[in-house]
C-alpha cells in the first residue's frame, strides 16, 4: 500500500502506561495501515489494546514510542493546537456513547464541529449524508426525543458531514438493539463503498465485523492475525483459533 493510499498508519507503536511494578504494556511494536476508501475492524479480548491503539491513532493518546500518521502528517509530532486542529478537521469519531448535546437540535448536533471550525457544511454533501442516514424528517428533534438509534445516526451524520480523512468508530453499536446496531453498520458500509470514507473500528462482535473489509486482531498488546472479507463464521473461526480467543 504505497503512502498516498494510506489514511492512517502505525508504524512500531508502543505504549506503556505507568513504571516499574504498576508498569502495563498496553502496546508492543505495533505496525498497521489502514487504506483509503475501506472500512477495517479492529478485534480482540478486553485489554488487548485494540482502544489504545485507536486512541494513539486519532490522537486521542500519546504513543510511548513509534510513530503515527493521519495521511502524510506525523501526528506523533504535533503541538497541542496543531494536533486540536488535525482532530477537527480531519478525523471524525463516533463512540459507544452518542455524546449528543441534550438542548440541541439533530441538525444542531450533525453541524456543531464545523460550527466550531468556522465551517459550512457542503449543501449537496450535506443533503447525501441526511439521507445516507435516513433522518430528513428528524432534523428539528432533540436528542430525547430520538432513539438510541436514531441519536446514533444523528453521531453517524456529524462524523460524515465534515469529510473527514477518517472515521474512528468505538464499539458503535456497543449500545443499540440489533435491529438499530445493523442499520448503523449498513449507514457506515454505505459511506465507505458508495462516498469513498475511510473507517476504523473497534469491535467485539464478529457480526459488526462481517460489514468491514479487513479485521485486525490484537491480544496482548500485539496484532496477531488479520482476516479479509470477513464473514461472521470467519472472524469466530480466527477468534477460536488460539491467540486471538476473546
Amino acid at each position: 500500500m504505497n503512502g498516498t493510499s494510506v489514511a492512517a498508519r502505525a508504524e512500531e507503536v508502543w505504549k506503556v502506561y505507568g513504571s516499574e511494578e504498576a508498569r502495563v504494556v498496553a502496546l508492543r511494536g505495533v505496525s498497521a495501515s489502514f487504506g483509503r476508501g475501506r472500512f477495517t475492524a479492529i478485534m480482540g479480548p478486553s485489554g488487548s489494546g485494540k482502544s489504545t491503539l485507536m486512541h494513539c491513532l486519532a490522537g486521542l493518546d500519546t504513543v510511548t514510542r513509534g510513530t503515527v500518521h493521519i495521511g502524510d502528517t506525523e501526528v506523533t509530532g504535533l503541538g497541542d493546537k496543531a494536533l486540536t486542529r488535525l482532530r477537527r478537521d480531519r478525523v471524525g469519531f463516533i463512540f459507544q456513547q452518542f455524546n449528543l448535546l441534550p438542548t440541541l437540535t439533530a441538525a444542531e448536533n450533525i453541524r456543531l464541529p464545523m460550527d466550531i471550525a468556522g465551517r459550512k457544511p457542503d449543501p449537496q454533501w450535506w443533503d447525501t449524508v441526511i439521507e445516507t442516514v435516513g433522518l430528513k424528517d428528524r432534523l428539528g428533534h432533540r436528542p430525547s426525543q430520538l432513539s438510541g438509534g436514531q441519536q446514533q445516526r444523528v453521531a453517524c451524520a456529524r462524523a460524515l458531514v465534515s469529510r473527514p480523512d477518517v472515521i474512528f468508530a468505538d464499539e458503535p453499536t456497543g449500545n443499540l438493539d440489533s435491529k438499530s446496531g445493523a442499520e448503523i453498520l449498513s449507514f457506515l458500509r454505505a459511506s465507505v463503498r458508495e462516498h469513498g470514507q475511510t473507517i476504523v473500528m473497534v469491535t467485539h462482535d464478529p457480526v459488526a465485523a462481517s460489514y468491514t473489509d479487513r479485521v485486525v486482531f490484537l491480544a496482548d498488546g500485539a496484532i496477531v492475525a488479520e482476516l479479509d472479507d470477513p464473514t461472521p463464521e470467519t472472524v469466530l473461526e480466527a477468534m477460536k483459533s488460539g491467540e486471538v480467543l476473546v
